[in-house]
């Protein structure tokens, strides 16, 4: 099967068994990311008490962990539902945002790595760069120069035993052996915020009915790619308009248009 294939088969899974995705993200994107997961097909929770999160990842088909807007407590909240996740087998996507720009957001990036068996780190090339020891600009939380995606992708995978997908003008997946080159998506989508988390709260849905990391993480890229190249032909270059057709979008993708648009090959 190709990769198109099985990413138009993996929809169809989700629209299908409608999987719950745990995420402990950040303020800025909570509603976006909700609203895409339930565009996609998939069921959203936004639980951060460590009280609960131990109880709600055990009953969620993925967890995904978004450092967006850090605090001690939401990263020991990630820690607590990280490993109950490992206990029970449920995948584990990590968003390192902003990896590099801080010392903090470096370090803790690499402590959740350390106490966490992650299955999918999803950043772009700075982030991934980062947290490999690799050079790269950073300003803010945006990378500004993309590097070597491919070199510190599979640096990364090696080190850590996981997948990563490098977002950026072209995608590249890779888990240290396969690579994967995704070239669907369009400027508009860094045109409007929490598009990486969008994209990888997606993957987190994915992964809950693919236990082919690799290929979860490939899908989810394809998919949301091709819905930003979708938004960009009603939005007419306006960001609020295309912020709400990103929505409409996912929800409007088919596994046909998956089957036959998707532009992703094996490099």
């Amino acid at each position: 099967m190709t990769l198109n294939e099985q990413a138009a088969v993996d929809l169809g899974a989700i629209r299908r068994l409608r999987p719950l995705v745990h995420n402990i993200t950040n303020f800025v994107v909570m509603n976006e990311t909700a609203n895409v997961l339930l565009a996609l097909g998939a069921l959203p929770v936004m639980a951060h008490a460590p009280e609960e999160v131990a109880e709600m990842v055990s009953v969620a088909g993925a967890l995904v962990l978004n450092i967006g807007t850090l605090s001690k407590e939401w990263v020991e909240s990630m820690k607590v539902a990280g490993r109950r996740a490992n206990e029970v087998g449920v995948p584990v996507v990590l968003d390192p945002v902003g990896a590099g720009a801080t010392t903090m957001r470096t370090r803790l990036s690499l402590e959740i790595l350390e106490v966490i068996k992650v299955d999918i780190v999803r950043g772009n090339a700075a982030e991934v760069a980062a947290l490999t020891g690799m050079a790269a600009e950073i300003r803010g939380v945006e990378s500004l120069a993309a590097g070597a995606s491919i070199d510190s992708g599979a640096a990364l995978a090696h080190t850590r035993g996981c997948v990563v997908a490098v977002t950026g003008p072209v995608d590249v997946v890779t888990d240290g052996r396969r690579i994967a080159a995704i070239s669907n998506g369009h400027r508009m989508l860094t045109r409007v915020t929490g598009t990486g988390c969008m994209a990888s709260a997606m993957t987190g849905a994915f992964a809950a009915v693919q236990k082919d990391c690799f290929l979860a993480a490939v899908g989810a890229l394809v998919a949301f790619g091709l819905a930003g190249e979708m938004a960009a032909e009603v939005a007419d270059e306006k960001p609020g308009t295309f912020h709400v057709e990103i929505y409409n979008a996912i929800s409007a993708l088919t596994p046909e248009k998956l089957r036959f648009e998707a532009k992703v090959e094996l490099a």
